[in-house]
């Protein structure tokens, strides 16, 4: 049996350390913690620090639901691919089978390069218990898609293309789905 001990970390609300004392009985329990920012916002910020680290748990960006919150664009990320698949009238079940050979911009490649480290990502972590890769890479992984999302039509009269972009953009979901669902935290289909 390993035992992995980590550093203190400081919780921070509204921009100020709140001051924890055992001796004068002040401290805010993790029952606490989750009912105010909710269970997949403590899980990811837990997970996105090494153990080697300090940690500051900001309160009130884990409760806020924008891009500055990184709980919240993964699981957009995953809610907005979902939305892509459902008016292509895409499951799971039914990839479409394309050729790759369409896609060629930058923002494409780059997600592609992202998708295809996940499975050594997930090796690294099993062999050095380094679990804060996994957050960090659903943290890059949602940034390229939006980033993907922002310059590149996914449906468009190009039918070979869109295809392609679909089976892509399929490839992303099933991937983030897997690095939330590992960390134990939702993988939305709507927000």
């Amino acid at each position: 049996m390993d035992i992995i001990i980590t550093q203190l970390g400081r919780l921070v609300k509204g921009g100020k350390e709140v001051k924890i004392s055992k001796r004068a009985g002040t401290f805010i329990s993790m029952e606490e913690l989750v009912n105010e920012v909710g269970l997949d916002a403590t899980r990811f910020f837990f997970l996105m620090y090494s153990p080697n680290t300090h940690m500051d748990f900001d309160m009130g960006l884990a409760k806020q639901q924008s891009q500055k919150n990184p709980v919240y664009y993964v699981q957009y990320a995953h809610a907005r691919i979902s939305s892509i698949l459902r008016k292509a009238n895409i499951s799971k079940l039914q990839a479409p089978s394309s050729k790759f050979v369409t896609l060629k911009t930058k923002t494409e490649l780059n997600l592609i390069r992202k998708l295809v480290t996940f499975p050594e990502i997930l090796n690294d972590i099993a062999e050095s218990y380094e679990v804060h890769h996994l957050p960090r890479y659903a943290l890059e992984l949602a940034r390229e898609f939006h980033n993907f999302y922002e310059k590149e039509r996914v449906i468009s009269e190009d039918k070979n293309l869109t295809k392609s972009r679909l089976a892509l953009v399929l490839a992303v979901k099933i991937v983030l789905g897997n690095a939330l669902n590992l960390m134990g935290i939702k993988a939305p289909k709507k927000m």
